[in-house]
């Protein structure tokens, strides 16, 4: 289950780019002196664009918060800390290695 949200995650990601990428700038920040009435896209495609990335962009964030809920059941609630001083609490003193 965990790999086909994966999945879908990736692929949505891989549309949210696109999507973003394909939409017209509105800023005009890279001063080509190009009008924007020039363009070959229309308003009705730039309101389906915006609305397909709200969609595609809710979907990602879904799949990511629920990738991130099944990983954490995975993990357990010690320490590496306490691990490691577990390891080391032994009966016997250490000599210390020289290198």
């Amino acid at each position: 289950m965990e790999n086909f949200i994966l999945v879908i995650d990736i692929i949505l990601a891989l549309l949210l780019i696109v999507l973003v990428l394909l939409q017209k700038s509105e800023g005009g920040a890279l001063g080509l002196g190009v009008s924007q009435d020039s363009f070959v896209s229309s308003r009705s495609a730039s309101n389906f664009l915006t609305k397909a990335t709200a969609v595609i962009a809710t979907l990602f964030i879904i799949t990511s918060i629920s990738l991130t809920i099944m990983s954490k059941q995975k993990i357990s609630s010690t320490s590496v800390l306490e691990i490691v001083e577990e390891e080391k609490d032994s009966s016997e003193p250490e000599i210390p290695k020289s290198d």
